[in-house]
């Protein structure tokens, strides 16, 4: 039986606790917060997510508002497409990582090889554990996930340089249907003063709510990725709706220099 690769978790310990205990009391007290009373009857099921990836004690709130979106939907969801920005290594397309799992500190997600089957050959996907190695970006999703779903297996891809077309080709490929969630991995402005960010954060988010793919790393670290989603949301006529939008120093201290961050949830349109 060939031996199991894990992608190990690279930032526990720093972006998010890493004792378990600690790490799902963290986890379920940013769901908690961001609750929202909702007739999920009344509402197609969540498409996709944006959601921010820095630091749990930063952007953990806007994390769980973008999680919350979904605290019902567990039983529906089998299977998570998730995309985030490449910070650590230089890449031309996307890049898989070629692990049998994901592991955090709450245990394993297994990969999803017939997912990952559906794209590999087109020719801005490649398989490239270096890209992952280091990445923060998709690992600080994943315990949010974990606590709110029952079992699921997951598409991980790290995006570099790759336009708004190739990323919306991938998940055109693993589109699904209720039980596929797409989730985007992104921060929006970066080291602005606090009025600056409020002020460039609410351009980003209306062009979001727009469903314009024109968004550049200025706007949003993760602006590929989000593109991508875009595109593929304005072709399937799906709704986009600003769920949280604040910063830095909102969330922790310090207004001088902030870091954006918002939660964005897409469903069909009514």
């Amino acid at each position: 039986m060939p031996h199991e690769t894990v992608r190990p978790p690279a930032v526990a310990g720093m972006f998010y606790p890493a004792d378990p205990a600690v790490l799902r009391s963290d986890v379920e007290a940013h769901l908690a917060a961001a609750a929202r009373i909702e007739d999920a009857a009344d509402k197609p099921p969540v498409k996709a997510l944006i959601a921010p990836h820095a630091g749990y004690v930063y952007s953990g709130p806007v994390a769980g508002s973008a999680f919350a979106a979904i605290a019902s939907e567990g039983d529906r969801i089998k299977r998570i497409v998730l995309l985030g920005p490449a910070h650590r290594v230089a890449l031309r397309g996307l890049a898989l990582a070629g692990a049998d799992a994901f592991e955090t500190p709450l245990g394993s997600v297994a990969a999803d090889a017939e997912a990952e089957r559906e794209i590999l050959d087109l020719p801005q996907v490649s398989v490239d554990p270096g890209a992952h190695a280091d990445e923060h970006s998709l690992e600080v999703e994943i315990p949010f996930l974990q606590i709110l779903l029952r079992r699921f297996t997951l598409l991980a891809l790290v995006v570099g340089d790759a336009a708004p077309t190739e990323v919306a080709q991938v998940l055109d490929r693993v589109w699904g249907g209720k039980e596929t969630l797409i989730v985007i991995s992104s921060d929006l402005s970066h080291y602005l003063s606090y009025e600056e960010a409020c002020e460039r954060d609410s351009k980003t988010a209306d062009k979001i709510l727009e469903l314009g793919p024109t968004l550049s790393p200025y706007e949003a670290c993760g602006a590929r990725a989000v593109n991508g989603l875009l595109a593929a949301a304005g072709e399937r006529s799906l709704s986009a709706e600003l769920l949280d939008l604040r910063n830095s120093g909102d969330t922790a201290a310090g207004r001088s220099e902030v870091v954006g961050y918002g939660a964005f949830s897409f469903r069909t349109a009514a």
